[in-house]
């Protein structure tokens, strides 16, 4: 799969904005409907998001949209409209604040009637963010839930309402946690979504940091999220991308390593031997799988 490592959201009714996200490095592109666009735009946004997968160039870019949360009255129509005029160059739609599988189910059926009504030939995909305490709670289940499920999104600031924790920040996003907490506070919530993410084959995204202006910040939060298994993680300033990409891109070192596992295994398996050792250190298939992982992703990156 091509790697989703940064994911910048821009509010879908600025078209300025599509069209600087299109020139940036961002792996993905969100095009938002939700809550960046004040009611009184949502309709214009609606339009806007359309138009703008259609006429803008937006090269190679995995380009999603999202749409507003089911329990709204404009759902239904930015699945419907979006879809129907601009469906063909979406990647997957992203749907907020899922607490149910049947949130899933129904954005799945939706997009089979249009998809035979349109005549697409392709699949357009499902990103479905964990937002709430319910939604936590049922994730593995919301994992399973549909075939066009691409990956589970960790909505934190969302979260942190739902569960009443403590607000320390402006944004709510992330900032800040350390000095209150010792270690990572969503430790476990990060570790269910990447547990029932990859237990369906799916990737698992962190969500924004919300201070763009403070990039440490944003780099002790990416190598936190990478060493819990994330793949990816929102951006909502172009600022963010380029230190995202480059903590969720495979380092020098872990190439190297890669490497000579690969290497090893493969000279073992002319030897005919079950097992290989890398400096006294044996070798599993779990290992060997980790190590063709991400030597893939340097290959497509042109790390190597």
């Amino acid at each position: 799969m091509k790697p989703r490592r940064s994911h910048l959201s821009v509010p879908g009714h600025i078209e300025k904005m599509h069209i600087k996200a299109a020139r940036s490095t961002a792996d993905v592109i969100i095009l938002d409907l939700e809550d960046s666009v004040p009611i009184e735009a949502k309709e214009k946004a609606r339009k806007q998001v359309a138009d703008s997968i259609k006429s803008i160039d937006w090269g190679d870019k995995i380009l999603t949209f999202r749409i507003n949360s089911l329990d709204t009255p404009f759902a239904y129509r930015d699945l419907l409209e979006v879809c129907e005029k601009s469906g063909r160059k979406i990647t997957s739609v992203v749907i907020p604040k899922v607490d149910h599988p049947g949130d899933v189910h129904f954005v799945s059926r939706m997009l089979d009637g249009l998809e035979m009504a349109m005549g697409f030939d392709n699949t357009i995909g499902i990103e479905a963010s964990i937002e709430s305490a319910i939604g936590m709670s049922l994730a593995v289940e919301i994992a399973s839930a549909s075939e066009r499920l691409v990956s589970l999104v960790f909505g934190i600031a969302d979260y942190t309402s739902s569960i009443g924790a403590r607000l320390v920040s402006l944004s709510g996003h992330g900032e800040r946690e350390e000095e209150i907490y010792p270690g990572h506070r969503w430790n476990f919530e990060l570790s269910r979504i990447v547990m029932a993410a990859k237990a369906n084959g799916l990737l698992a995204i962190d969500a924004p940091y919300g201070n763009f202006k403070d990039i440490e910040g944003l780099k002790r939060s990416c190598l936190m999220v990478t060493s819990l298994g994330c793949d990816g993680k929102w951006a909502i300033h172009p600022d963010q991308i380029e230190e995202i990409n480059r903590i969720f891109s495979p380092s020098s070192e872990e190439i190297e390593r890669a490497q000579r596992i690969l290497a090893a295994a493969k000279e073992g398996e002319q030897q005919g031997l079950g097992a290989v050792a890398v400096d006294g250190r044996m070798i599993d298939q779990a290992t060997l799988r980790l190590a063709k992982s991400l030597y893939e992703q340097a290959e497509y990156l042109k790390m190597v």
